[in-house]
């Protein structure tokens, strides 16, 4: 985002002043950068994250009367009460983004048989569940906004964050690729949903990123991950995912869409 102008939809040179904006796994990573996007753009900033302290070191680090709210994306009270913090702002909540998410390495069948089915609805449950208990709260939220005062009368979007792996999980991500696979489906339906009520729904699709996830992988496994991606071949940057956050928020035309983050990568199986 460059330039002064103020296009009304929050996210211009501080045009976000007096509307809240929340941001789910906020203490690290993606959600890190996130949340300190947002909060240069001018949101109020709640930063919800498991992690109390990470969140609190979010939260004091970029000001503008960000806050903390610790809780498990899957609780519903600890969601609703990260949204009820959010919505205090001013303007109410405008913007939601969900970042928080795990990863596991296991086939469907591997060396000691089946795999776990604990495990896989683990995955299921934080990765899809939770981003759906954030979306459906932040959703109830948003309704009760007054609209912008222009030609759109938006309430809020809502930003998800799903995977490349959705459209091609490697061996050993069937847990994975099926939660994140589920959040592309869930997006156009949130969509659809919410039109009337003017809210849009979109999502992320990351490939390999700069994340602490990534962080204990050995450098020469990261430079042949790193050549696989045509161009550039590095790993993204979470900034260059929190900016493609505010280019959603202020392009109003950008709803019920996931958009690739990926360098062009196309995952082979393994």
């Amino acid at each position: 985002m460059s330039g002064t102008e103020n296009t009304g939809n929050g996210t211009a040179q501080g045009g976000g002043a007096g509307r809240g904006a929340l941001v789910a796994g906020g203490a690290s990573g993606l959600g890190e950068a996130t949340a300190r996007r947002l909060a240069r753009e001018g949101f109020r900033v709640v930063v919800f994250d498991r992690d109390e302290a990470g969140a609190q070191r979010v939260a004091a680090a970029i000001g503008g009367g960000a806050s903390a709210v610790s809780g498990d994306i899957c609780d519903g009270a600890a969601v609703q009460a990260a949204v009820a913090a959010a919505a205090s702002s001013p303007l109410g909540l405008r913007v939601a983004v969900s970042c928080a998410g795990v990863i596991i390495s296991e086939k469907a069948v591997g060396r000691d048989g089946a795999h776990d089915y604990e495990r896989f609805m683990r995955v299921i449950n934080i990765n899809l569940g939770g981003t759906f208990n954030v979306l459906r709260l932040a959703a109830a939220a948003m309704n009760g906004n007054e609209a912008l005062a222009d030609e759109d009368g938006e309430r809020g979007v809502i930003i998800n964050t799903a995977s490349i792996a959705a459209y091609e999980p490697q061996i050993g991500q069937i847990a994975y690729g099926a939660s994140k696979g589920g959040i592309v489906t869930m997006t156009l339906a949130a969509a659809r949903d919410l039109a009337s009520r003017g809210i849009r729904v979109a999502s992320i699709a990351p490939g390999t990123m700069e994340t602490p996830m990534l962080a204990s992988v050995p450098d020469e496994v990261r430079a042949s991950i790193a050549a696989t991606i045509p161009f550039p071949s590095r790993f993204g940057h979470p900034d260059e995912f929190a900016s493609l956050v505010a280019h959603i928020v202020e392009n109003r035309l950008l709803n019920g869409e996931t958009i690739r983050l990926d360098g062009a990568l196309r995952l082979a199986p393994r």
